[in-house]
């Protein structure tokens, strides 16, 4: 039987904040986004904090009305790295297979070893060498182990056996089970599922006809017989998708305010793809109005394309046939999947080859420009009509990788 750990640092971004900052450590903390650029939101908070019933993702003015004393700060992404890459190293001395999940989880399989005493050594050594804590799940399978990391914090292990998990595990919501987002959850909830245990014992066919082949997921881990084994160090899993999204300073009104921003992200997802090699034949569109009413669209391509032009003038088509305006636009984002290498190559038409050969060439030029001396060296022209608008930056680069659940 398999012995897997899920480690999960406690309140990672205020913790790493604290360290740096002794004098904000025994109060309140959140660190959020910059409300100026309506990136207002708690990304994380302290366990003064949470007592108050700060939230993670709430608005600032939210959590400033539930604790008039709360200090917050900015993010400080280089240091999360660094103290996220400190932390791997020790558990690269215990096992080759650590796999991240976030800069602030990993799983580790450990088969072979006690996993009860080897998280508690980690959670000492993680405390004693760097001052932060993490909270350790231990158990045969990647869901559980990470279930059991979420139910004692901070600074506890958490075992979870074959004996016990219908006691531990199955009485808990369904959106404690990974995977389950609030879409997925509605559907579940509607249908009487509202516990990890309901799905459980659920028949496969009804949660089939629920959320097809997730369904089928869903009903695995609940019963924890997920064996997906753990990644080891280096291993990486095929990229599946690239994306960018942003809140820009102002809503969005018009159809030019909708261009202009589905050009700047184009042209963030091109460049990447371009510098990892591979083409996409499907666009998507994310769009978010000011109430907060969220939609998705996709279009796929006639053809593989790695071209900035391209993928916004879909993502625009997207954008023009699906939206009426009935409010305006608090964010959007664009993203591309089904992937394929470009060194393998692609079809083309014949007339058209010499002319996207051409536009390639010219935007690699304009990537190797900005790569070098920066983002805002060369700009196109229709994005400096309304620079307070497209200054915005990305809140979110996301590459999404495949991730090789097994189940019998």
């Amino acid at each position: 039987m398999r012995t897997i750990l899920h480690s999960d640092l406690n309140a990672f971004y205020a913790s790493v904040e604290c360290l740096y900052r002794p004098e904000i450590r025994d109060k309140p903390v959140a660190v959020c986004g910059d409300p100026q650029a309506r990136h207002g939101i708690v990304l994380t908070k302290n366990e003064h904090a949470k007592r108050y019933g700060v939230r993670t993702g709430e608005a600032v003015w939210q959590a400033r009305q539930k604790c008039p004393g709360l200090v917050v700060v900015p993010p400080n992404g280089r240091n999360y790295q660094r103290f996220s890459r400190w932390v791997r190293d020790i558990y690269a001395e215990y096992t080759d297979r650590v796999e991240p999940f976030g800069l602030d989880e990993a799983w580790l399989d450990v088969t072979g070893q006690d996993g009860a005493r080897l998280a508690d050594e980690l959670r000492r050594r993680i405390r004693e060498e760097f001052g932060i804590t993490a909270s350790v799940g231990v158990a045969d399978n990647k869901i559980f182990a990470k279930l059991g990391s979420d139910m004692k914090k901070p600074d506890a292990t958490t075992v979870i056996t074959r004996e016990n998990f219908r006691e531990k595990v199955w009485p808990l919501p369904v959106g404690d089970l990974l995977y389950v987002g609030p879409a997925t959850r509605r559907k579940l909830t509607q249908r009487n599922l509202l516990t990890i245990g309901d799905v459980a014992c659920c028949d496969v066919a009804v949660l089939r006809g629920a959320l097809g082949k997730a369904g089928e997921m869903l009903h695995t881990f609940a019963n924890g017989e997920d064996r997906s084994p753990v990644a080891r160090i280096g291993e990486a899993e095929p990229v599946k998708s690239i994306g960018n999204s942003t809140t820009p300073p102002r809503d969005l009104r018009c159809d030019e305010d909708a261009k202009y921003m589905l050009t700047l992200l184009a042209e963030s997802v091109g460049a990447r793809l371009r510098e990892q090699g591979f083409c996409c034949r499907v666009v998507q569109i994310s769009v978010r109005d000011c109430e907060l009413f969220t939609f998705e669209r996709q279009a796929r391509l006639e053809q593989d394309t790695d071209l900035t032009q391209e993928i916004a003038a879909c993502a625009l088509a997207l954008f023009r046939r699906n939206y009426r305006w009935e409010r305006p636009v608090r964010s959007v984002g664009v993203r591309v999947t089904e992937l394929s290498d470009r060194r393998n190559g692609e079809q083309v038409s014949l007339f058209d080859a010499p002319k996207r050969e051409a536009q390639r060439s010219l935007e690699k030029a304009v990537d190797g420009l900005r790569a070098r001396f920066g983002e805002q060296c060369v700009q196109r022209g229709m994005l400096l009509c309304d620079p307070t608008l497209t200054g915005a930056k990305s809140e979110e680069t996301y590459v999404h990788r495949a991730l090789g659940w097994v189940w019998r």
